[in-house]
């Protein structure tokens, strides 16, 4: 028996080990900036590539009748900092332990406190992540096999992805439902402003789907500074902005690679100084 949590002791037996099946590539290259849900950004493009085992047009048999998929990932960015605190948990006692069940939703403003399953918050027993996602389509790769190409994800770049599952209306979709916490305090999108001198530098596709995540706000919940810049990597450049009155205005790329972007088809992003 192993003992987990607040005096939870479950048995060996009922552990699970999985391995990916795909990887997520994503133009959002770090934690930093992803959407807090998926569907929120639709104008964001991914694609999910299957590892060796699983690259067999066999595997998406069927899916090409399908609008929606289900995504279960790993928040692999938390591990590190999950598996660093573990000793130190181990030894702070029952309260703290109570404590760490709970976690800060942003959308009440970073700090109240709710249980941990009543929320979506990364920080969790098991870093195990859900997200509902549009297929745009599904092609075979000479090398890759069958890559399938979605809209709408919050997973960053290189997300491990356990398992993916059909979107089926009559069962998956509750519209009536309420929705705790998050029917209480709406969130209200940033008017986001790109110079044009900066605008031009980044393709059409990825500049609207860069416009509608800063609208998100990327910065944690409680930072208010209008003085201070933060950095977003999208693609290869760290996009710099500032955020006053509800207006975010990026204020320059930093950074001057060609990346070509496997999302967008043959084309090319310039980020020059």
């Amino acid at each position: 028996m192993e003992k987990i949590g607040v005096n939870i002791k479950i048995p060996y037996l009922c552990r699970m080990d999985i391995q990916p099946i795909a990887h997520f590539e994503s133009p959002l290259k770090s934690k930093f900036g992803i959407p807090r849900q998926s569907g929120l950004v639709e104008e964001l493009t991914g694609r999910i590539v299957f590892e060796k085992p699983f690259r067999q047009p066999e595997a998406v048999r069927g899916l090409e009748s399908f609008d929606y998929l289900w995504l279960i990932w790993e928040f692999s960015e938390v591990k590190e900092r999950r598996s660093k605190g573990v000793e130190e948990r181990r030894s702070k006692g029952v309260e703290e332990e109570r404590r760490n069940l709970t976690v800060r939703p942003p959308r009440l403003g970073g700090n109240k406190r709710i249980g941990v399953f009543a929320s979506r918050s990364p920080f969790r027993p098991n870093p195990l992540g859900l997200s509902c996602v549009k297929i745009d389509k599904v092609e075979e790769d000479a090398k890759l096999g069958p890559v399938i190409y979605v809209r709408g994800a919050d997973l960053m770049d290189g997300t491990p992805i356990y398992d993916i599952k059909p979107y089926v209306t009559y069962a998956d979709a509750h519209p009536e439902a309420r929705s705790g916490f998050v029917d209480e305090k709406q969130w209200e999108p940033l008017h986001v402003e790109i110079p044009d001198k900066l605008a031009v530098r980044i393709p059409a596709q990825h500049l609207e789907a860069l416009k509608a995540t800063l609208a998100q706000d990327p910065r944690p919940a409680f930072h208010d500074d209008p003085e201070r810049t933060y950095g977003m990597p999208y693609l290869n450049i760290d996009v710099r902005f500032r955020v006053k009155d509800g207006v975010l205005t990026v204020v320059d790329f930093a950074g001057a690679p060609e990346v070509s972007s496997r999302l967008v088809g043959d084309d090319t992003v310039e980020a020059q100084q």
